[in-house]
């Protein structure tokens, strides 16, 4: 039988990447990291307001409060991010930490109904803020954190593909989201992180006010790693997470620049404007 000669393939693109410029990405990232640790004031729960207050209103009355301390983040801000972070750990606990393709349709369209409700919600809350504006419900912080969940666990089973597709030289053909059956977990943890926001426990204030700002800041990673992969014109050329950390942590810096220079920004405008948050 005829065998062909044995040819040599070329090197994946993983392994043409530049070692200096992940060292760089690393040690610039790590330092730019450490810096803004430093000079945000306060502990743990000061410095995670100061996450909170590049991203979200703060208003007190639509905000949980534990133990007579409020959280980072309001209701539905800290439903959304608490649903984004757990929806990713559920994600990678399914073996679904490198998928690359969108659930099927039909859980799809249940996942942007959660967005939906989401938006709508937003809105008749918002609605609130004019005295005599028509709206169609009272809002109230259950619900707030609610459609938050429901939107954060959209989010991810949404934006993760697209976060693989990017990054990886071998992402997954899974879905994020196989069927409704796996959906119904997601559901499950909008249920648990509502109750657990809704119940006010005072031990659950670190827990919370910790991982809520650690949600918003790995979404806000996970986009920046993106933008910095596709400067790089490195896409699908990452073989693991020891390859992929020099660009998340660089996706982090980012993150955090971007809150600091907001922050700067929003404090300004208070003090022009006199604006009441």
């Amino acid at each position: 039988m005829h065998q062909e000669p044995h040819v040599d393939t070329p090197a994946p693109p993983a392994a043409r990447r530049a070692p200096w410029l992940d060292w760089l990405l690393l040690a610039g990232g790590l330092a730019v990291i450490a810096l803004i640790w430093v000079i945000t004031p306060g502990g743990l729960l000061d410095k995670a307001d100061h996450v909170g207050y590049g991203i979200c209103h703060q208003i007190p009355i639509r905000s949980p409060f534990f133990g007579g301390r409020q959280l980072p983040l309001c209701a539905r801000c800290s439903g959304q991010f608490l649903g984004a972070l757990a929806g990713l750990l559920l994600l990678i606990a399914l073996g679904r930490g490198k998928a690359a393709k969108l659930p099927p349709a039909a859980v799809t369209l249940v996942l942007l109904g959660f967005m939906a409700a989401w938006a709508l919600d937003g809105l008749n809350s918002y609605l609130t803020f004019f005295p005599g504006a028509p709206h169609l419900y009272e809002p109230h912080n259950i619900l707030r954190t609610t459609t938050g969940a429901m939107q954060g666990v959209a989010l991810i089973s949404l934006v993760l593909p697209f976060f693989s597709v990017t990054l990886w030289a071998q992402p997954s053909p899974r879905p994020t989201v196989g069927s409704l059956r796996e959906l119904l977990l997601l559901v499950g943890l909008v249920a648990l992180i509502t109750a657990a926001v809704g119940s006010q426990w005072a031990p659950l204030l670190y827990p919370l006010a910790l991982l809520s700002v650690a949600g918003a800041l790995m979404m806000l990673a996970l986009v920046n790693t993106m933008l910095v992969v596709l400067a790089l014109k490195r896409e699908g050329q990452v073989a693991g997470w020891r390859d992929a950390l020099p660009l998340l942590i660089a996706g982090l810096a980012l993150a955090l620049l971007e809150l600091l220079a907001i922050n700067l920004l929003r404090a300004w405008l208070t003090v022009q404007w006199d604006l009441p948050f």
